[in-house]
């Protein structure tokens, strides 16, 4: 089965490195929601090498200097599902780089552990 973000649109990708990608999520849970993923075929965090590991930190930075230019977000959350019981639905690593804006939740305290509602129904 082919993988989409193997096979994601150049035209999509909105930062890249040498071993990573940046663009937005199809699924938002809030506006300006970005995926960083390896070039290379990686199912998950543990599977990837130091220097993937490296280049996602490196497109985390600037994907917050990004967002903070184009949304102005009051904060962010950044997560990784590993494996399907970890809530991973495409196996191929993916680092969620997530906005979030004062009011978005009644009450942001716990961070993830609150359910963000989603702007896109999720149907992954």
């Amino acid at each position: 089965m082919a993988c989409v973000f193997c096979e994601k649109d150049q035209q999509e990708i909105v930062l890249e490195n040498q071993w990573v990608k940046a663009f937005f999520d199809h699924f938002p849970v809030q506006r300006g929601h970005l995926l960083i993923v390896p070039k290379r075929h990686v199912p998950t965090y543990f599977d990837a090498t130091p220097e993937e590991i490296q280049a996602i930190d490196d497109l985390l930075r600037k994907g917050k200097e990004l967002l903070d230019e184009t949304y102005h977000p009051d904060g962010y959350n950044i997560g990784v599902n590993v494996g399907e019981w970890g809530g991973q639905t495409i196996m191929h690593l993916h680092v969620h780089l997530i906005p979030r804006y004062q009011g978005d939740v009644p009450n942001p305290r716990g961070g993830i552990r609150n359910a963000i509602p989603n702007l896109v129904p999720y149907d992954g």
